[in-house]
């Protein structure tokens, strides 16, 4: 993780899921706050999972950020999906539901920029070219001079 905007997008999934730490305490609680989680039960499961992936994704594995987005998609995309329906349909919603919306799409925009920053990583590679150490890892010319230099040492004790 190289990259500044890899390093905000990690950010914005850490608060992300601090949020919905939140909304799930309070949901459970049955103390009123302006997020309610659709399922209190799948939102604590879906809590351990992604806490589980921010690691993985910090590393830059691909899989990780594709169960992020499997995962997310399926819990947020059925409430984005049912209230995109209601309002389609001519139904009057609540300023509730409408952040309901807004916190559906924050949710499926994550992962979705999460794989796609993965993937278009030019430093996720088997084989990482780092410049700082490899001038002195995989440099032939300094082992070569190392030898050389060692080959004249001979001292000999008298």
């Amino acid at each position: 993780m190289k990259n500044l905007s890899s390093w905000l997008i990690t950010f914005f999934i850490i608060m992300f899921w601090g949020f919905r730490v939140i909304v799930a305490i309070t949901g459970s609680m049955g103390t009123d706050f302006m997020v309610k989680p659709m399922d209190n039960n799948i939102e604590i499961i879906l809590l351990f999972v992604v806490l589980l992936l921010i690691p993985f994704i910090f590393k830059r594995k691909i899989l990780a950020g594709i169960i992020y987005l499997l995962a997310y998609g399926w819990y947020f995309g059925r409430g984005l999906l049912t209230n995109i329906l209601a309002l389609v349909q001519g139904e009057t919603l609540s300023a509730f539901v409408y952040l309901d919306m807004f916190v559906s799409l924050i949710a499926l925009t994550l992962p979705i920029v999460t794989v796609f920053d993965i993937l278009l990583d030019k430093n996720r590679m088997k084989n990482p070219i780092n410049k700082e150490t490899d001038w002195f890892y995989k440099n032939e010319q300094y082992d070569r001079k190392l030898d050389e230099r060692a080959d004249k040492n001979n001292y000999r004790t008298l």
